[in-house]
């Protein structure tokens, strides 16, 4: 059976409540830990969150980024948004990872955060910032859920 030796990509999934500390530590949930690995990518993530990527998704993430064409002006802008933003992180012995102060501005992070799983990624927003974007005001699962039945989902 060739699919039970095919090391299979770790999913992400549920939601943590954590505090960065003044020196920008913050810990990263036990489970999340096990899936990225001892070494890790932290980069600018879209909606002023981060993106936390293990090195194996993180390098497929690289190859595709590369296809871009350099030529296309947004595709440069998303290129540099991601690389210039993107930072390698190894856990401390407590299980915390020091975030570096321009990731910190980028997402408002401050003192207390949440931790999500998004299938083959990390998110690490400000709490309220997480309390608005999943506020009625912003975000119907309805509505997401017709727009995605667009997408073949």
């Amino acid at each position: 059976m060739e699919s039970s030796t095919k090391r299979l990509m770790p999913m992400f999934i549920g939601e943590y409540q954590h505090t960065i500390d003044t020196k920008g530590r913050m810990i990263i949930p036990s489970r999340f830990r096990e899936g990225l690995g001892e070494k890790f990518v932290v980069t600018k993530g879209l909606d002023n969150c981060l993106f936390v990527y293990s090195l194996e998704e993180w390098a497929n993430l690289e190859e595709k980024l590369k296809t871009l064409p350099l030529t296309n002006k947004d595709a440069r802008a998303f290129v540099r948004f991601f690389f210039s933003g993107a930072t390698e992180c190894e856990v401390d012995k407590q299980g915390r990872i020091l975030i570096p102060g321009n990731l910190r501005e980028h997402a408002g992070l401050e003192k207390e955060t949440v931790v999500i799983g998004v299938a083959t990624r990390v998110e690490v927003w400000n709490k309220q910032k997480w309390a608005q974007y999943n506020s009625d005001d912003n975000i119907s699962p309805d509505e997401i859920a017709e727009r995605m039945a667009a997408l073949g989902i």
